[in-house]
């Protein structure tokens, strides 16, 4: 990997970014424990190609660049086995006479440098190397096993399963799995093992959120979640559902004897030579054992404020929040909405020398360098409450708590917001607004609530059209009633820029860049309301639903409909979305 100043000076030179940037890259570098050239790649602050171009001058190699109409032969591409390319980051995807064509994302590695020295004595052949771009590489490496690859795999492992197992009269609601059975199962039966590992890495390699494994009347289906949405992966037999529910407890460390009630859990594993968590729940339904399993990819990317999304109207008042001594900011939504998400990009621009941060979380989902990081254990007493007694005695400036769940946490964050701290969270409400009622049922005093909320913000999160296939379209009827009263509530500087008497809004359609599916990725909707003298006293004097909702629109608090409504029309998601995920203030 170049080394930071290097890159830094080629990129100046290169004309790709000024000084501002250089500095700021190398900041964040220092604060993220990363290489400036992970940081360009996740954060697209210049072109993939430009970047291959310094790189490939920098190496004096060749890069080369591939097409959907590059098709690698697998006897090509299988003489560098799938494991040894994925570690090194390396493919073979031409051979010529007795020259063999590899492509490296990182040439100047040197145990790869000596594997391709071991393949050339082996194959007899001469190695002509080329840089190749991140996302090619991960193309690629897709054609090892695609899906199809694996399913029929995991097809395999069912059979040998049923050949394996003895046949059982009993009907399905009838068995119960017993720890000993259980334990024999997993003992002996690899074929589980093997669907329960290929299920994972599927999950990671399609950036799967969740992934739900869930007894129906004829089968056990497998689901992910994939930019928001649950797709059908996989269908088995379900006379193997006990047997892999039995060893998703066991790698959770859940009793596999209880059937009857609900339990939580959580696992690591190592995937292509990452440690990925996940966070397990087993649900008892009328046909057996769901499970739901939250995968927690430290590697997808930490994301700064302005990488969420946030325009400026919200970024000014976050910015403002952030940047006082004390007090509770309140990240809201519903599960899976991105809240967690938001506070770390807030952490980061919190994260300096001079600041004491610890944080209590239910995982620790991402690791930040220069953060003080605990992972709360119920299971064992040190839940939310008692971390936060004894946060308060390591002398912190910001302290994150990653869940609001019960009055006693609370009362204890109000406490430390009110004794110096700047205080983050989240909270499961439906708006900003229902902070207030929220904390008051918590059993929280109105009158504490001015003195130590400083900031209520909630987010939605909704599918990014695809820009290679949205098309644009004229709003007409219904549609461009919502986006005009939309419009009509916002500040006179937003409404003359947003305005118009025709609206062109865009509509996902679907293509090969993105599965068919017309959206790719997600991106967040906000709300944010800050407190105000005027808050403060509708708070004191009559908090009802409707006068807080007065006094947001007074303030000019722009809502999620409106922020949705807004990057509609700028073409990033799809109005009929924002209609569906959000309501009118």
């Amino acid at each position: 990997m170049i080394p930071n100043k290097t890159i830094i000076e080629l990129l100046i030179k290169n004309q790709k970014i000024d000084q501002a940037i250089a500095d700021k890259l190398l900041k964040e570098s220092q604060s993220l424990n990363k290489s400036v050239e992970e940081i360009l790649y996740e954060r697209n602050i210049i072109s993939e190609k430009d970047l291959a171009q310094i790189k490939g001058d920098y190496y004096k190699i060749p890069v080369k660049y591939f097409t959907k109409e590059d098709i690698i032969p697998n006897e090509i591409l299988n003489i560098i086995p799938e494991d040894v390319a994925r570690t090194h980051q390396m493919i073979a995807f031409k051979k010529e006479g007795d020259t063999l064509h590899v492509a490296m994302f990182h040439p100047d590695n040197l145990q790869a440098q000596d594997v391709l020295k071991f393949i050339a004595k082996q194959q007899k052949v001469n190695i002509a190397v080329y840089l190749i771009t991140k996302s090619d590489l991960d193309n690629i490496l897709k054609n090892y096993r695609s899906f199809a690859t694996r399913l029929k795999e995991i097809q395999s492992s069912v059979e040998i399963f049923k050949s394996q197992s003895k046949p059982s009269h009993q009907s399905y609601q009838q068995r119960v799995v017993r720890i000993d059975e259980a334990s024999g199962i997993i003992a002996e039966e690899a074929p589980i093992i093997k669907i329960v590992t290929t299920v994972l890495e599927e999950a990671i390699s399609s950036n799967a959120s969740d992934i739900h494994i869930e007894p129906m009347q004829s089968k056990l289906r497998i689901r992910f979640r994939l930019d928001g949405n649950l797709k059908e992966m996989l269908a088995l037999p379900l006379e193997l559902q006990p047997a892999i529910v039995a060893r998703i407890k066991i790698l959770s460390n859940l009793k596999i004897d209880e059937t009857r009630m609900p339990q939580d859990g959580r696992f690591r594993t190592i995937i292509d030579n990452k440690e990925i968590d996940y966070r397990v729940a087993t649900f008892p339904t009328a046909l057996g054992e769901k499970v739901a399993i939250r995968v927690l990819n430290p590697y997808a990317g930490l994301k700064t404020i302005d990488d969420l999304g946030v325009r400026d109207y919200h970024k000014k008042l976050i910015l403002e929040a952030i940047n006082k001594p004390f007090g509770m900011i309140l990240s809201t939504g519903p599960t899976g909405s991105g809240k967690t998400t938001t506070l770390y990009a807030i952490l980061q621009g919190l994260n300096k020398e001079g600041v004491n941060i610890v944080s209590l979380e239910d995982p620790v989902e991402y690791f930040i360098e220069g953060l003080n990081q605990s992972q709360v254990k119920p299971e064992i007493g040190y839940d939310f409450a008692s971390g936060l007694r004894q946060i308060v005695r390591q002398d912190p400036d910001v302290i994150m708590v990653g869940e609001i769940r019960d009055n006693e946490t609370a009362a204890l964050a109000i406490h430390a917001a009110l004794t110096g701290h700047l205080v983050l969270s989240t909270l499961h409400t439906n708006d900003a607004i229902g902070v207030i009622p929220r904390l008051i049922d918590m059993k929280i005093e109105p009158y504490l609530l001015p003195a130590s909320l400083i900031l209520m913000m909630a987010q939605r999160l909704v599918g990014r059209l695809c820009d290679n296939c949205k098309q644009k379209v004229e709003a007409t009827g219904s549609l461009k009633e919502a986006i005009d009263r939309s419009i009509e509530k916002l500040s006179p500087e937003l409404k003359e820029k947003y305005q118009k008497e025709k609206y062109e809004v865009y509509l996902p359609q679907g293509c090969k860049e993105c599965n068919f599916k017309g959206v790719k990725g997600r991106i967040p909707l906000f709300e944010v309301l800050k407190m105000t003298p005027s808050l403060e006293e509708v708070i004191l004097k009559d908090h009802s639903e409707a006068n807080l909702k007065a006094e947001a629109e007074k303030q000019g608090m722009i809502s999620l409909r409106q922020d949705g409504i807004i990057k509609a029309l700028e073409g990033l998601i799809s109005v009929d979305e924002v209609l569906k995920e959000t309501v009118e203030l």
